[in-house]
């Protein structure tokens, strides 16, 4: 019997008007981007190619997918940014990191409106002053949003959150498999990367716990993960930084020792290389990109 096992935080939800300052490369983040697109038009560029945004159309950014976002002229759309959670480390959309996009029924758009609703406040707009603005702050704030939430609003928000993303669970490029049951090897070498992600790593140390020939223990990792038990880590690595950096302002050094990077220069050339950013860089972007300019827009949402 399957069952649910993925859990979302809510971050931010609003409707927004955008201009042609929503123009941003290589964005690349750790929570996920939901729209429906109510008028104007943008687009949006990843690796597997354009994706437009029209009105009516819903579209899915899954967690730690890279893209361009563009608006050349004007985009009203209904947004929510959102953080999964899932007991083995293993996101919904693991083996699907695509732009998807559907028609929108009446119901998407009742289920906007209506989260909206139960959810005020959670615009992202705060300060056009960088030095005003505090991300870990900003991030414990809906922290305790969804902590505030009444047992009613949590379970309608994770609901709301549900139905939408089964929408795109229909598609073609959705892929499936990872809903296959993982042995308990392999899950216990997960659960272990995730709690000791700072540590140094060894395919052999957990090949050793597992009971296992080292080759054997990476055949079978990469059997059920999709990658080897090397690139495993290191992409929880990065994906652990990139949190770090968009949600804190822990200095880079101290991110690459929290992330078990042997120093800070290669933790610098390998998150450029997985993200096309440097640290620095990336910082930077996300900052901008939740930067109010109340001269070119009515409200900014990415």
């Amino acid at each position: 019997m399957k069952f649910i096992k993925n859990h979302f935080h809510l971050l931010n939800a609003d409707c927004v008007k955008l201009g042609n300052r929503w123009n941003f490369i290589n964005v690349i983040s750790p929570y996920y981007r939901l729209y429906y697109i109510e008028e104007g038009e943008g687009y949006i560029n990843s690796p597997e190619g354009r994706t437009v945004l029209n009105p009516g159309s819903l579209i899915l950014i899954p967690s730690f997918t890279l893209c361009d976002l563009h608006c050349d002229g004007s985009l009203t759309q209904y947004f929510m940014q959102f953080f999964e959670e899932s007991p083995d480390g293993i996101s919904l959309f693991s083996h699907c990191r695509e732009i998807l996009s559907v028609t929108a029924g009446e119901l998407d758009i009742a289920n906007f409106k209506r989260l909206l609703s139960i959810n005020p406040g959670r615009g992202i707009n705060r300060s056009d002053n960088p030095k005003v603005y505090e991300k870990d702050v900003y991030y414990k704030e809906y922290t305790q949003l969804n902590d505030l939430q009444s047992i009613s609003v949590q379970f309608e928000t994770q609901g709301i959150i549900l139905q939408l993303l089964s929408r795109f669970m229909k598609s073609d490029r959705f892929k499936g498999n990872h809903i296959a049951v993982i042995p308990s090897t392999v899950m216990a070498a997960i659960s272990f990367i995730q709690i000791n992600i700072g540590q140094q790593l060894k395919v052999s140390q957990l090949a050793s716990r597992a009971n296992l020939n080292t080759d054997y223990f990476s055949r079978i990792f990469h059997r059920y993960t999709g990658k080897s038990p090397i690139n495993y880590i290191l992409e929880k690595r990065i994906e652990r930084a990139q949190y770090l950096i968009i949600t804190t302002c822990i200095q880079y050094g101290e991110i690459a020792e929290l992330t078990g990077f042997e120093n800070p220069q290669y933790f610098s050339r390998i998150f450029k290389k997985v993200t096309g950013l440097s640290p620095k860089e990336y910082r930077k972007q996300n900052q901008n990109m939740n930067l109010l300019h109340p001269d070119s827009q009515e409200k900014t949402g990415v």
